[in-house]
This record gives structure tokens, sequence and C-alpha cells, in this order.
């Protein structure tokens, strides 16, 4: 690998998926606060919603992924009109 390639910052970083709980050691800049042990060593930890281990395209699942109730929101404000 060429040297002085990487911007500063750059390190190995686990991403954990918040809805399968999969784990993923990427080299990343991402800046965080919590750390976590992986493999036997503490490495930084960076949280995501949503995966490959956990997105429908990938998994093959069909559900739904509202985490945030974007849907029963909608639905208060549409009934509040009528």
């Amino acid at each position: 690998m060429k040297k002085d390639i990487h911007p500063d910052g750059y390190r190995p970083v686990v991403f954990e998926d918040a809805a399968s709980g999969a784990q993923f050691l990427i080299g990343s800049t991402v800046e965080t606060t919590e750390t976590v042990k992986y493999e036997g060593k503490e490495y930084p930890k960076a949280n995501v919603e949503i995966s490959s281990k956990s997105h429908p395209f990938y998994t093959g699942e069909d559900r739904m992924l509202d985490k945030t109730g974007r849907v029963e929101r909608f639905k208060q404000r549409a009934a509040k009109k009528k």
C-alpha cells in the first residue's frame, strides 16, 4: 500500500448495525466517542441504523423499517385535518 495517501485520523473502526447487531471492522476517519472489544482488541465504535446484514435488499426479507414512527405520525396529522 502506498504511504501517506490516507487522511489524518484514518484508523480501524467497528461499525455496529443497530437492527441486527452485526459488527464490521473497516478503516475510517469517522469521529467516535464509544469503544468496543472486537476479536480481542479495543476499537472505536460507530453505530449505523442499517447494513447489508439487516437491509431487505440483501437479506431477502420483506419487512417494515420504520423505527422512528413516521407512518404513525403521518396518519395522526392526516386524521387531525379531517
